[in-house]
């Protein structure tokens, strides 16, 4: 064994380990019991994976006479997994602030989608910007999120709706995963809205026949690394067909499913999601008692947006059912013009008050079971030996401080770590 490591955490107070024997996923009953240790230490190696995590003293112990790139003193602080954010649509020019007013005095989602704003309006601004600004801007986004506690966020195209946008807003997101500390799991959207002057079938076919191909052509290359496929499968979008088609002809390429289902109507996108083996379906306001059942005999991930449903003041996505029923829940920010939350904490804590998940609940959705709905259960979402080393250590004695506050992340998050290297750190941290 290697006498030469990245990273020594010293006597944390708690280790929030979440899952300690490679458990893939959590539903209600693991949930119920994650895993937590008391004054404990870990340790990170120069491939930044974690090498040890147990008691403070035996690690001690063990370790004696290892050699440390850096040490942290954690006493009296407690460290959990890096949070992951399951579903974000980041990359976008032309803030929508002016339909929040409108959507305070009644309009609906749908209603400011067909007079042209929503998406659309997003489109045309997204159309215009180059990529540098694009790439800017989303770096000043993933760079907020991150000093928030996320280290892994899922990233879609889906403001273009034509082949030249949708590469470009992928090949922003890809500049990004190698150039910035965050994780980033890729997502091409480019079924988000039927384009201005085509027809859902048109629409249909120019994803299938002409976007797919050339992004299977890029990725081949070397140009592009593309994880997820989504669709906005919803009424007045794209129906169960069409959303079937080019889900089916994602994953002949290899993309996984993670897609938009059963939000604003009952569409049975949970029924097509099981049907397809989907990793995940989103939103789900609107799911069926059937819809649940298929999810949860397919493993098919619910991720549920908090901000999406208090936002549009939607039926809140019935929660306790679902991990009543075995589902396997998730957590977004669902980060977009509609709905600007960079915090999962944040998410987190609306997902307790309104979704009426419990803590436990809550922190395990937003690591190891959003690792699941973004294929990467293996490497990611829990504090186990061998995992990455990405993790926060927040300067309080209680982990349920990072839910139980309401705002003002980054007065508790001491340092966010990715890969066992200090990527943020506050030195302005407030006593709890």
């Amino acid at each position: 064994m290697s006498n030469s490591f990245r990273l020594y955490i010293k006597n944390a107070k708690q280790a929030i380990v979440v899952c300690n024997n490679g458990e893939k996923f959590l539903t209600k009953e693991g949930m119920k019991n994650m895993s937590v240790m008391e004054d404990c230490s870990l340790i990170i190696g120069k491939d930044g994976l974690l090498k040890a995590v147990g008691p403070a003293d035996s690690i001690g112990f063990q370790f004696r006479g290892a050699v440390f790139e850096k040490v942290i003193d954690a006493s009296g602080m407690c460290v959990v997994p890096g949070l992951i954010d399951a579903h974000t649509h980041p990359v976008w020019a032309g803030d929508r602030v002016h339909e929040f007013a409108l959507k305070l005095a009644g309009a609906s989602y749908m209603a400011v989608h067909q007079a042209g704003g929503g998406i659309h309006y997003t489109v045309t601004h997204t159309r215009r910007a180059s990529l540098d600004q694009l790439l800017h801007s989303l770096t000043q986004r993933l760079t907020r999120m991150l000093r928030s506690g996320t280290t892994l966020v899922e990233c879609k195209s889906g403001y273009g709706l034509e082949l030249d946008t949708e590469l470009k807003m992928l090949m922003v997101i890809e500049k990004a995963r190698q150039t910035l500390d965050i994780g980033i799991s890729s997502t091409y959207c480019g079924a988000h809205a039927v384009p201005k002057g085509k027809t859902v079938a048109e629409a249909t076919e120019d994803i299938i026949k002409v976007h797919l191909p050339k992004l299977k052509e890029k990725m081949a290359q070397g140009e592009l690394r593309v994880d997820n496929i989504d669709v906005f499968c919803e009424k007045g979008v794209f129906d169960l067909d069409s959303t079937e088609a080019i889900l089916q002809a994602g994953t002949d390429m290899g993309l996984q499913i993670n897609f938009h289902g059963d939000e604003l109507h009952p569409m049975n996108a949970a029924q097509l999601g099981a049907k397809l083996n989907a990793l995940a379906v989103s939103h789900l306001e609107e799911v069926s008692d059937d819809g649940i059942a298929a999810m949860a005999k397919a493993k098919t991930s619910a991720v549920l947006l908090p901000t999406t449903a208090y936002i549009l003041r939607l039926p809140q996505p019935r929660a306790r059912d679902m991990l009543d029923r075995g589902v396997i829940v998730a957590l977004g920010s669902d980060f977009n013009p509609n709905a600007y939350c960079c915090s999962m904490p944040m998410v987190m804590h609306l997902a307790c008050v309104n979704m009426r998940l419990t803590m436990n609940e809550a922190l395990a959705a937003a690591t190891i079971n959003a690792a699941y709905a973004l294929g990467v259960s293996r490497s990611h979402g829990s504090l186990e030996v061998g995992k990455q080393g990405d993790l926060l250590i927040i300067n309080s004695s209680r982990w349920e401080h990072l839910i139980y506050q309401f705002g003002g992340h980054q007065e508790l998050i001491k340092y966010v770590i990715i890969k066992g290297n200090i990527v943020y750190e506050n030195d302005r941290t407030m006593d709890y």
